[in-house]
């Protein structure tokens, strides 16, 4: 077969692996650090340096292709997988995977990836495993096949030749205005996330994350082209439902109060609440959809926390218990399975957010690029990192070099017929 060797190389994330429950039950943030004892399960300290294994596949021609497995950076809430432990996963991977990698066609990517993440004693591979192995996958066939990576998604997704360049969306970190300044003067298509985590963040009765809301509004006015019109989104990481109230109609008018005060601008409010189980999300969110729908609001839900898996996100599509899925790639498992979703949340006229996590690496980043345009995603996350200059070149980088590739490769092909 096309693969002859598997190599393994620990590496970084590109952030921190954070204890969510801890900080949501009023860790005190000390400079960088989060002050506290640990509450979920893993985590030493409140704040771990992400790391990362990459595998690359050695193919017959001696090329290397390589794929990052690593977590995301709230490993063990919501549902998700615990945290990344680099020495556990790079036994599993020798023991398991890399037998089966040795025995693919690598030319072939879903068939591949089917035969390679098969349940292991009955149970399914982790899925930061899946993720990173499934990258190198779909590069060895590009590779193969001497094509990018996204014409292999259309192809084996049976979709054409994507033309639409997929906007970016910006995270902010907790360096909120320089941030945006610089999401602003870069013209970033969504920002600027704001990461609202914690109770000091979001203030009584919601009034500081309000003001921060009309502030990030009146500054892309201020300092941004005139006909800069961005979309304005922000992570609330579950505190409406813990400030305001636990009910829909709450949440929902408090929703509607924040978009009133930005009334030129739509609003995307990703994980308003957390409701404690999928089924109640989905329940929950579904109301609140409803009632900001029956409004005419310009806010949009976004839902994270309790959809995972690509059976949540249908549940949740299905449901439309959202405006908007954050397809978090990590969390989904195979990137194979990120292309699945977008085309699952389109089926269900539902919006898909190509996501992940700041603690991934520019492979990773730009490998979910191709996927995204691939799918004509809605939108995509500049990552890795909360640093928006770095994120937003490899991501924006990478997807124009793409389009550029297949805008010849479509001339080509016209030529030709």
């Amino acid at each position: 077969m096309q693969i002859k060797d598997v190599l393994l190389a620990p590496g970084n994330g590109a952030f921190f692996y954070d204890d969510q429950e801890a900080i949501r039950s009023g860790a005190i943030q000390d400079g960088f650090i989060y002050v506290g004892e640990p509450i979920t399960p893993g985590f030493a300290s409140l704040r771990v340096p992400a790391s990362s294994l990459s595998v690359g596949l050695v193919l017959t021609d001696d090329t290397v292709v390589w794929g990052d497995m690593m977590g995301v950076q709230y490993s063990g809430a919501g549902g998700r997988d615990p945290l990344f432990e680099t020495a556990q996963i790079s036994d599993l991977t020798s023991r398991v995977v890399v037998p089966r990698l040795l025995d693919v066609d690598a030319s072939c990517y879903l068939d591949a990836c089917a035969k390679v993440f098969e349940p292991h004693e009955h149970e399914r591979l982790p899925l930061a495993l899946e993720y990173g192995v499934s990258q190198a996958l779909l590069r060895a066939a590009a590779h193969l096949q001497r094509t990018t990576m996204a014409e292999i998604v259309c192809s084996e997704f049976s979709l054409p030749l994507p033309t639409r360049r997929v906007p970016i969306y910006c995270q902010s970190g907790d360096a909120r205005e320089i941030n945006v300044d610089k999401m602003i003067l870069k013209a970033v298509d969504v920002l600027p996330h704001g990461l609202i985590n914690s109770r000091q963040k979001f203030g009584v009765n919601g009034q500081t994350f309000m003001e921060f809301v009309k502030w990030v509004a009146t500054r892309t006015r201020q300092i941004g082209r005139p006909e800069y019109h961005p979309v304005l989104h922000f992570d609330v990481y579950g505190w409406i439902g813990q400030e305001i109230d636990l009910e829909p109609q709450s949440i929902a008018d408090f929703i509607c109060k924040v978009a009133d005060t930005v009334p030129d601008f739509t609003l995307n409010i990703e994980s308003p609440a957390d409701f404690g189980s999928t089924q109640a999300q989905i329940e929950n969110y579904a109301k609140i959809v409803s009632i900001l729908d029956s409004r005419g609001s310009n806010a949009r839900i976004v839902v994270d926390e309790r959809c995972n898996t690509l059976e949540d996100i249908r549940l949740f599509a299905e449901a439309k218990a959202t405006h908007l899925v954050q397809i978090k790639t990590p969390d989904v498992g195979s990137i194979a399975n990120t292309a699945r979703a977008v085309l699952l949340c389109k089926g269900n006229k539902v919006g898909a957010y190509v996501g992940g996590s700041c603690t991934e690496t520019d492979l990773s980043a730009r490998a979910s690029v191709h996927v995204s345009v691939a799918t004509q995603a809605d939108m995509m996350l500049a990552k890795p990192g909360m640093g928006v200059d770095e994120a937003f070149s490899i991501v924006g980088n990478e997807q124009n070099r793409l389009l550029a590739m297949l805008n010849r490769r479509r001339t080509q092909n016209e030529n030709v017929g």
